[in-house]
């Protein structure tokens, strides 16, 4: 009985332990888009909007760069999407 409920215990700390967040990876403009979709579902939705805005205003931040997408690429490799939405939030205040 008491390696059953040893196997219990074991069992439901397994299931507690939580996944490392996903990295984006901005190696090529699909690992970027498969990679920065799936980091967006681990967000909460009302994070969800800051991160899409991060996306979407990289080409603010330097206004000589005439790709915006390959900048964000470069910005945003080897984050999680937790980082991009501090990121952006810093950048706003």
């Amino acid at each position: 009985m008491r390696r059953c409920a040893a196997f219990a215990a074991a069992l439901a700390l397994a299931a507690c332990q939580t996944q490392e967040p996903l990295l984006i990876d901005g190696s090529s403009p699909e690992a970027f888009e498969r990679t920065t979709a799936a980091a967006r579902r681990e967000l909460p939705a009302a994070q969800r909007l800051k991160f899409d805005e991060a996306l979407r205003t990289i080409g603010g931040r330097r206004h000589a760069e005439r790709d915006p997408a390959a900048l964000a690429r470069i910005t945003f490799d080897g984050m999680t999407a937790a980082e991009v939405v501090a990121d952006q939030r810093a950048r706003q205040h």
